[in-house]
């Protein structure tokens, strides 16, 4: 399949709200003529996804390398593999979420004969607004799902990772029904113009700024939205944490594309004696990791842009450095940071870091650590590292955040099985999996009652 001139939009090609309204009536026409509801076809746009990123591992590699300096082994296992997992598990499963649920009637209150059913309706053309950290996978997935519920779909790259969101406005027309699904890159524009149509759903991955913003845009024609946010994802070391075990989790997903991750463990609470014991794990796990020279390392990728560098080197005073704290604007790098004896109000408690900095905050104990996480936003994730019982059970029914994970950072987005989203500040709605079809999809109610 190729590109029709409505399909692609590219940065500076003067994309307006006309363009957008001719793009989204194409769609909607095909949505209309009922093209995208059948399972076959559904699950062949699923297949001919999944061959994108198969056949397409280079090319994706080189740009993500371009966009974020990400290695190899981080696109194939957190780009490319963990969005084959997602496409696969639609199909798998699709043919079975979508049959008709069977509803109970009171036998009091209709005649014989009476049915009821539930079924899953397409939506109709959404707008997937994608993030620029994993510019693959947030992209992706929504858009699979979309697919998965028999919508026509815009997708919208971010223009912080151009390489990438070149890369896939080239190759979705190529992959994918061109009459049904649509690539519009560029800025705030390009973005403002789509705002401005009637959408049957907005999904934006982002920031509380633009979400508002997505939001309030959406509102204008009560279209449903899911708001995939960030926040400040906190971590809790309990006393009888396995120091070593912890480290090594904490710094896997800390610094993961340099920090670039949603749901990244943002800061640390524990007592001052294991907050002691962390400063030497993390420093060795750090090493290990991206070798005595981080910057030299494959492994370790780049911060997006100057801003971002900017914004996120002026955090490094926020405490005492324990290990890393340099860093080079000309490469965009900065390196894995620890800091401890962090005050809460220091400027790095005060927003969502976005980089490879780790603020180590000392509480009391559980009480303290609850309350210092209710005190603020609900968070996107909650991880905890224990094993006492009671504290994890605590820490389920006294706190509220997107997901809480135990042992392990971040590798709840793994199980498509689980929602993934945030709640109050840190997002909207949720998708993965089964999650994904409900979001995309009306959930709508049949009841057949005989005429005699």
């Amino acid at each position: 399949m190729t590109a029709t001139p409505a399909t692609r939009q590219d940065t500076g090609t003067g994309f307006t709200a006309e363009h957008a309204a001719a793009l989204t009536g194409r769609l909607r026409a095909t949505f209309r003529s009922g093209r995208t509801k059948p399972l076959a076809w559904r699950k062949q746009q699923l297949t001919r996804l999944r061959a994108l990123l198969t056949e397409n591992g280079d090319a994706i590699a080189a740009a993500l390398h371009t966009d974020l300096r990400k290695s190899r082994a981080e696109s194939d296992s957190m780009e490319i593999a963990s969005t084959v997992t997602e496409i696969d598990h639609y199909l798998e499963h699709l043919e079975e979420w979508l049959r008709p649920r069977p509803a109970g009637v009171p036998e009091a209150a209709f005649p014989e004969g009476t049915t009821a059913r539930t079924q899953y309706d397409p939506l109709g053309v959404a707008l997937v607004i994608s993030a620029w950290n994993y510019p693959v996978n947030l992209l992706l997935v929504p858009v699979a799902g979309a697919l998965a519920a028999g919508n026509a779909v815009v997708a919208k790259p971010s223009e912080l990772s151009p390489a990438t969101s070149a890369l896939m406005a080239r190759l979705l027309p190529e992959y994918l029904d061109a009459d049904a699904v649509a690539v519009v890159e560029g800025a705030v524009p390009e973005t403002t113009a789509l705002l401005a149509q009637r959408f049957d759903h907005v999904f934006y991955t982002g920031n509380g700024t633009v979400g508002r913003i997505v939001m309030k845009a959406a509102a204008e024609h009560l279209t449903p939205v899911t708001l995939e946010l960030g926040g400040k994802s906190p971590a809790f070391v309990d006393r009888d944490a396995d120091v070593a075990a912890t480290a090594a989790r904490l710094a896997a997903t800390k610094f993961a594309n340099a920090g670039q991750t949603c749901v990244a463990p943002d800061y640390v609470l524990t007592d001052p004696a294991t907050a002691r014991a962390l400063e030497t794990a993390l420093t060795e796990v750090i090493g290990q990791l991206f070798g005595p020279d981080p910057q030299s390392s494959d492994a370790f990728a780049r911060i997006v842009n100057e801003r971002h560098f900017d914004r996120v080197t002026a955090l490094l005073d926020s405490g005492r450095t324990v290990t890393g704290g340099t860093h080079d604007r000309a490469d965009k790098y900065i390196a894995p940071t620890v800091l401890a004896d962090v005050d809460p109000d220091a400027p790095v408690m005060r927003e969502e870091i976005f980089g490879p900095v780790l603020p180590i905050v000392t509480v009391d104990g559980l009480d303290e650590a609850i309350a210092f996480i209710n005190e603020r936003d609900k968070p996107l994730a909650l991880y905890a590292f224990t094993d006492n019982d009671v504290t994890r059970e605590r820490l389920a029914a006294e706190t509220s955040s997107g997901a809480l994970n135990f042992g392990l950072p971040i590798y709840h987005l793994a199980v498509p099985e689980l929602p993934f989203g945030g709640v109050g500040p840190s997002g909207m709605g949720n998708y993965h999996g089964r999650h994904s079809l409900a979001a995309f999809s009306h959930h709508k109610a049949v009841l057949d009652v005989p005429l005699a």
